[in-house]
């Protein structure tokens, strides 16, 4: 009795730090967190007929989605498979965990975020974080020198979720990548090319795609004094200057990082740069940056793929922006992400923002990343790689926000004909009707009642947006016909039963 009366405690104490929370207007996050632990607290109560509780929620960063939610989900996925299949690429699956090994230390300081799984059988095994790694591993495994992917599936990541910006412990990424040597730029011109198709057909509102490449950073940091030990905690400082003013990285470098604040200084002169080939042009004439090798090399390449972007149509998006730095440690040379903007008048309404435009967030990212697959590879074969993630997560957010702004109705079927019937007694026929339609390949629904009345029937269809019934009845039997009637503008036509399929086609292909 002494536990139960423990826990009875504990549901009180939790009880009144909810209500706390709630009076101090705390963040709908901080709520749920503790009215989820609330409720397993209560749940381990459970009641005093000695029934288990259980406690009706989700994990944590996680959620369900319903039937409108996957018919969008479905648009925006068919939309972006469709762009990577017009590109010429081929789709793979891997495991949903891999060995721990696998994924340790490709991650830099994310590799904290990372799933690990119980010890059973003998190996330890975490889920997936990404789809890139895998991907990599399953080149090395399978010898594989030349493909261009695309892979659609859920990834984990222990990441503290906040569901109202599209960040969740489980989600979908869909990943496009070009394996194999190349010449140079002409894969990673594509993956933009790519990433401008599916976010102009998403129809998401205006976008950015800011490039740079992991050498040029390097060869700024070099001749800027950074240490080669501080690179990469220097880069991921960088990474926040989309979201962060430059004098509060700068203060994280000296402060924090321990960078001397004439190096940083030197960083600023050049992080704050953004534009096209004539900033390439100016850059690769600077005289402290020159100096650097490295740079050069992603300087002139920089160079050729703007070019190959110009004849692709598509430099009116994308800006080479020095303050890119893209965190994960497996990128090698050219990098991208791109971001939804609201142009000035929005963005004044919702934050007074004194800027021409403002960015909503990142929707797409991705690079080159020359040496990952030579990390798994036993003799240390390299196989270059460049690819691009789509954020799907985020943009499934800003779909249903639209959808919900506009008040359509959303068909989460694709029914294209109810079979319907005018008088009682008709189930048989119903029946020997639909399967017709079934097996011709039409999609067809029936109500589940031996005697469904006509009307029902009809406001059936106006619910579901089905746009056509079929209508059988006495008369029709006998005259070997089915009325047809669009729901919409409640015209009807008799048509003979075995034309009937290619009528429905015809029809069905106008709506």
């Amino acid at each position: 009795m002494a536990d139960r009366a423990e826990l009875e405690q504990a549901v009180v104490q939790q009880g009144e730090k909810v209500k706390k929370l709630k009076q101090e207007k705390a963040s709908s996050e901080e709520i749920a967190e503790e009215v989820a632990k609330l409720l397993e607290l209560k749940a381990k109560l459970g009641t005093d007929d000695g029934k288990h509780k259980f406690v009706l929620k989700t994990p944590k960063g996680t959620r369900d989605y319903n039937p409108k939610q996957m018919a969008i989900r479905e648009r925006v996925f068919n939309t972006i498979i469709n762009c990577f299949k017009r590109h010429g690429a081929e789709t793979i699956d891997t495991p949903v965990f891999e060995l721990k090994e696998t994924l340790t230390g490709k991650y830099g300081e994310d590799s904290k975020l990372i799933y690990d799984l119980k010890d059973q059988g003998g190996e330890l095994l975490s889920l997936r974080y990404d789809l890139t790694v895998p991907f990599a591993r399953y080149l090395a495994m399978n010898k594989i020198t030349n493909i261009k992917r695309y892979h659609i599936a859920k990834v984990y990541r222990r990441d503290n979720p906040a569901m109202t910006k599209g960040r969740y412990r489980e989600f979908y990424q869909c990943d496009f990548d070009i394996a194999g040597q190349y010449d140079p730029m002409i894969p990673d011109a594509e993956c933009l090319k790519i990433v401008h198709e599916i976010l102009s057909e998403l129809e998401l509102g205006d976008f950015s795609i800011k490039v740079n490449d992991r050498r040029i950073l390097d060869g700024m940091f070099a001749v800027c004094g950074v240490p080669d030990s501080k690179f990469r905690t220097i880069c991921s400082s960088v990474d926040k200057l989309d979201k962060t003013p430059w004098e509060e990285v700068k203060n994280e470098m000296v402060g924090e990082k321990g960078l001397a604040p004439e190096a940083a200084d030197l960083i600023g002169e050049y992080v704050q740069n953004n534009g096209g080939l004539d900033l390439i042009e100016r850059l690769l004439k600077d005289p402290k940056l020159s100096q650097s090798k490295q740079a050069l090399e992603g300087l002139n390449d920089m160079k050729i793929m703007f070019e190959y972007l110009q004849l692709f149509g598509v430099t009116d998006k994308i800006s080479f922006d020095l303050s890119l730095a893209r965190g994960l440690d497996y990128y090698t040379g050219v990098i991208y992400e791109a971001v939804l903007i609201q142009n000035q008048a929005e963005s004044q309404q919702q934050n007074n923002h004194t800027e021409e435009s403002v960015s909503v967030g990142s929707v797409a990212g991705g690079g080159r990343y020359d040496g990952l697959v030579g990390m798994f590879d036993p003799k240390g074969r390299k196989v270059p790689c460049v690819g691009v993630s789509i954020g799907i997560e985020r943009i499934f957010s800003i779909m249903e926000q639209k959808a919900e702004a506009s008040e359509a109705k959303i068909r989460t079927t694709e029914t294209q004909v109810l079979v319907a019937a005018a008088q009682k007694k008709l189930l048989e026929e119903r029946m020997k009707l639909i399967a017709e339609l079934w097996n011709a390949g039409i999609k067809a629904e029936m109500l589940y009642k031996k005697n469904p009345k006509l009307l029902n029937q009809l406001q059936y269809c106006e619910e579901a947006g089905i746009p056509l019934v079929a209508i059988i009845g006495e008369q029709e039997l006998k005259d070997g016909v089915v009325k047809l009637r669009v729901v919409s503008t409640r015209e009807e036509v008799n048509v003979a039963r075995p034309n009937l399929v290619e009528e429905i086609q015809k029809r069905t292909s106008q709506f």
